[in-house]
Order: structure tokens, then C-alpha cells, then sequence
């Protein structure tokens, strides 16, 4: 049974991605619990118990999780029940790739070709979030680049381990 100081972390998790990333609250406690959970492969039943939650509102979560690539499930040989497990890759940035900026530009500029000249407001409104989403999908990449050699660095350096 987990901790009380882990349920809070689980919860604190939870209202974090329900009000940045509009996850339901109970998606983000349980990847806040499969952030700290020991073993760090969890049964839908020893999630139930250790969240307080049924077994359906574990498995919609995960589905939820599984579909950003947050979580993966697996089955070991002669199991008949699947562990889920944070992925590793799932702790890279989201929404950190140039084509997601380039496809939401395309997007800008087409809003911007049907807007009539006198809708000022409207057209800098798009201008700008054009100019930003320009910016990041050059941007981004590089500070990615930035970051993994950062990362590199810190785990050659003892500072950081490497993840399983």
C-alpha cells in the first residue's frame, strides 16, 4: 500500500496535467504513481488499491496514457494479466517536434488567406501565432539537440543515470 506522501505526489501530479494538459485527474495520478511506484511494473488490480480507484477508471487511464506513449503494457511469459509500466522515451518533452509547428503553420497561413484585410485584430492575432509557431519549429529541434547532448553530458559525468 502506498505511502500518504505518495498518494499526495500522485495527486499533485494528477491536477498539474488535469489543468495544463486537460488530462482526467485520475490519467495523471496514475502516471504521477507509476512515476514513484515500487515495482515500477504495476498490475491494473495493484493499481486499483493503490490509487482507491476501480479497475475500469485504471484501465481508461491507461488507455488514455498508452495512447500519448506515456505508459506500455507487458505480459511476461505466463502471466495472464498485463503489468503497465512508465515508458522511459515518455519522458522526452512533448510536442517538441518541428513538423507539428510547420503543419500548425500551414494552417495559420491558410486562416490568414481567407480573412478579409479589414479584420485587423483577427489577422494579428494570426500573424503572431504564426510568427511563433515559425519560430519554434526552428527552434525546438536545436534546443532538443542542446538538451540530449546536456543529458549526455550529466550521465557521463555520474550526474544523471541512465534510464532502463
Amino acid at each position: 500500500m502506498p505511502r500518504d506522501e505518495e498518494l499526495l505526489f500522485a495527486d499533485h501530479v494528477g491536477r498539474f496535467y488535469a489543468g495544463h494538459h486537460g488530462f482526467p485527474p485520475m490519467a495523471g495520478r496514475l502516471l504521477g504513481y507509476l512515476l514513484i511506484c515500487d515495482p515500477p511494473q504495476q498490475t491494473i488490480d495493484m493499481l486499483g488499491e493503490a490509487l482507491m480507484a476501480s479497475r475500469s477508471a485504471i484501465t481508461g487511464a491507461v488507455k488514455l496514457l498508452e495512447s500519448y506513449g506515456y505508459v506500455a503494457r507487458t505480459r511476461r511469459a505466463g502471466e495472464r494479466f498485463d503489468r503497465v509500466g512508465l515508458r522511459a522515451e515518455a519522458l522526452e518533452p512533448r510536442n517538441a517536434e518541428a513538423a507539428l509547428f510547420k503543419e500548425q503553420a500551414a494552417l495559420l497561413r491558410e486562416g490568414l488567406a481567407i480573412l478579409p484585410e479589414t479584420q485587423t485584430a483577427q489577422r494579428a492575432a494570426l500573424l503572431e501565432l504564426l510568427a511563433l509557431a515559425e519560430f519554434f519549429q526552428v527552434r525546438l529541434p536545436q534546443l532538443m539537440d542542446e538538451w540530449r547532448e546536456h543529458r549526455a553530458a550529466l550521465r557521463a559525468e555520474g550526474k544523471l543515470p541512465e534510464l532502463e
